[in-house]
């Protein structure tokens, strides 16, 4: 057999993942370029690793006993990458980041420097909705998260970042003079939702309880860009974090409409469980972002102060 690492890596994510969409997108390559290399891999074993059923893969028992071997095989050379790193005096290992889906506006920044500065740092980082992230955090699947409002049920260190405002988001279409609105609008345009686990969500649901609000038909989308579309295109508006929608309010895509109550205001927050025993990488990161954060936030946040 003469299948490479490459082969192997690739194999294994779509194994994984079950889906050769999926796998591209994590290895950064186009779906083709997968599947000539999973055919190259599949093309060395007389017995089939996986099945193509409809649009589905289907992986064999055959196919999940070598993703494993895969998995090992890929787990100790990364582990001898990383010795190697280290032994040269560089800083080399995983660095694991669960982040809310609206996050993903922000943590890019707060990386960019550290893992450009650290080469042998790979990083990982799983991008969902606050009950997932806190799920994660609990369970020790990863060294830090970022979230907007900090659970209260763990002992949990932070570093907070910056402020996190929502507002009341409206399409183009949306015709206003500029004075704040009445509750009475949310009688009239439907009302979009993200899904159920979401911070935002949660946010505006105790904004509408609080003030007793009744609101017209409702929609529930399960990402922050699916909710941003959906307004945009005028399906109805949101309350949604300013953080995510600046090159479409610089654009005219869409509006704030002010209104008495917002915009709602949490803050960003660098977390991690007390109990954990930080890796050394983890520690770094979080000596960087208590470094640097300032000059992240004056670099490429200060548009915020805007509104």
């Amino acid at each position: 057999m003469h299948y490479t690492l490459h082969q192997l890596d690739i194999f294994y994510k779509v194994a994984k993942l079950k889906s050769v969409t999926k796998a591209s997108e994590e290895l950064f390559l186009t779906q083709p370029a997968v599947s000539i290399q999973l055919k190259k891999f599949q093309d060395q074993f007389d017995i089939p690793l996986f099945e193509v059923v409809g649009r589905k893969i289907y992986i064999t028992e055959f196919g999940e006993e070598i993703a494993l071997a895969a998995e090992n095989i890929l787990s100790e050379v990364n582990a001898i990458n990383y010795k190697a790193l280290s032994f040269q005096g560089e800083l080399a290992g995983k660095l694991k980041i669960a982040i809310v889906s609206t996050a993903k506006y922000v943590m890019p920044y707060l990386l960019t420097d550290f893992i450009n500065n650290h080469k042998g740092v790979d990083l990982i980082m799983d991008v969902t909705n606050k009950s997932e992230v806190v799920k994660s955090l609990e369970n020790n699947l990863v060294d830090l998260a970022m979230v907007s409002v900090l659970p209260k049920h763990l002992k949990i260190a932070s570093i907070p970042l910056m402020e996190n405002k929502l507002y009341l988001i409206v399409g183009k279409q949306y015709k206003h003079t500029g004075e704040k609105v009445s509750q009475a609008v949310f009688e009239e345009i439907p009302l979009i939702y993200r899904e159920q686990g979401s911070a935002t969500r949660e946010q505006m649901e105790n904004f509408i309880t609080s003030h007793k609000i009744s609101t017209y038909k409702k929609m529930e989308l399960e990402s922050n860009e699916a909710l941003k579309q959906a307004v945009i295109a005028g399906l109805g508006f949101s309350i949604m974090p300013l953080i995510g929608i600046k090159n479409e309010l610089n654009n005219g895509d869409l509006q704030i409409i002010p209104m008495k109550g917002l915009p709602l205001i949490t803050n960003w927050n660098l977390i991690w469980l007390k109990s954990k025993n930080l890796s050394s990488i983890a520690k770094h990161f979080v000596e960087h972002i208590n470094e640097s954060k300032a000059k992240i936030t004056e670099t490429h946040f200060n548009w915020l102060n805007n509104y």
